[in-house]
Formats: structure tokens, C-alpha cells, sequence
């Protein structure tokens, strides 16, 4: 079992910047692709940011060329930075680990949640 523990979020003002960490209780280095996601209130989760084991990164339209997201094998962890962030970038960001076995099955974990809330 995949345990993955959150941290970074808070309150910050717009244009303002936040890093957000997830440390995973095992090693991520070569089995586990590592993703945020982000849900508001009333909305459905979606996909913020993803980077493979390969370090090959995707990002949604909405973030794309404002967040980064890295990995740090020997530390199991992996960020989220975030610059320049807007109201609508409010959301509670879940951290996700996925590994994929030999018989192409998806396996999901994921953190608790970290709430960040951008507002003036």
C-alpha cells in the first residue's frame, strides 16, 4: 500500500506563488507515473499536472507556462510549483501515485488533500 502525504497549501494572494510537496512511503523511481489533481467545490478532480518515471511532464491548458511539476527519486517526492496563481486556481490538490503492471492494470493511490486558496 502507496501512502502519500501532502503539504504546501494555504492561503495566498493573486499573482502570488506556492510549492506544493508530496512525499509517497515507498519508492517512486521507476514504477510509479505521479500526477496532481485538483478539485473545487461543485466540480469534478482533474488532472493538473503528470510526470512518468521517464520525467516526460503534461499539463492541463489552464496551468500550462505557470506550473511545474518535478519529482525527486531519491527523496520519493514530487512538487507542484505554482506561480502566478489565480482565484480560479482554488481548489483542494490531491497528489497521486499510479503504477501500471505488466498486465497493463492501473493501480490509483492518493494523498488526503491539500487545500489552496487564492483570493485578495
Amino acid at each position: 500500500q502507496v501512502q502519500l502525504v501532502e503539504s504546501g497549501g494555504g492561503l495566498v494572494q493573486p499573482g502570488g506563488s506556492l510549492r506544493l510537496s508530496c512525499a509517497a512511503s515507498v519508492s517512486i523511481h521507476i514504477r510509479y507515473a505521479m500526477g496532481w489533481y485538483r478539485q473545487a467545490p461543485g466540480k469534478q478532480r482533474e488532472l493538473v499536472a503528470s510526470i512518468t518515471s521517464g520525467e516526460t511532464t503534461n499539463y492541463a491548458d489552464s496551468v500550462k507556462g505557470r506550473f511545474t511539476i518535478s519529482r525527486d527519486n531519491a527523496k520519493n517526492t514530487v512538487y507542484l510549483q505554482m506561480n502566478s496563481l489565480k482565484p480560479e486556481d482554488t481548489a483542494v490538490y490531491y497528489c497521486n501515485a499510479r503504477r501500471t503492471s505488466v498486465t497493463m492494470r492501473e493501480y490509483d493511490y492518493w494523498g488526503q488533500g491539500t487545500q489552496v486558496t487564492v483570493s485578495s
